[in-house]
Formats: structure tokens, sequence, C-alpha cells
């Protein structure tokens, strides 16, 4: 397993997250962000925590699985937070 893509996913209230088929929809207060599962992953919700896990054990499979955990993470974060931009100033 990735150890990315093992980490849960803790979901805020105020946000949900909903699948149908290969599209994952997260819905919060600034916002809804949709996007399409990379091959081989699919998403377990499991009331506030959500699972990225892997269809197969291929190469690619395990690269996919990261990647989709950081995605769905983000999206999360875009839907509670926002954007935003730390600069410093030297």
């Amino acid at each position: 397993m990735s150890r990315v893509g093992r980490q849960v996913i803790e979901v805020p209230s105020g946000v949900t997250v909903a699948v149908e088929g290969r599209l994952a929809k997260v819905t919060g207060p600034k916002g809804e962000i949709a996007m399409d599962l990379p091959p081989g992953c699919r998403i377990e919700h499991e009331g506030n925590v959500v699972k990225v896990a892997r269809e197969a054990e291929g190469m690619q499979a395990r690269a996919m699985h990261g990647l989709a955990r950081t995605l769905l993470h983000n999206m999360i974060l875009g839907v509670t937070q926002g954007f935003g931009k730390e600069l410093e100033v030297v």
C-alpha cells in the first residue's frame, strides 16, 4: 500500500462527498468541485471518514492511489478553506 494513499481523510461537518461511478463530487460552504477518479482507484465513504482504495496491484495503480488520495484531500480543503497564498517578506 502507498503510504500517502493509506491515510484516511476526515470530512468536516458541512462537507459532503458523493461518488457517482468514476466521478467524485465534494460540496462545501465555499462551493463544489468534481473530479474523475484515476483508473484503478475507488472511494470508500464510511461516516465522516473517506478512504481511497486500490483495485489492482500494478505499478500504475500504486502511483494513482496516492495521487487520488491527495487530490481528494485538496478538494475537501478547497471547499472549506478556499484558496490561500502565504507570502514571506524578506
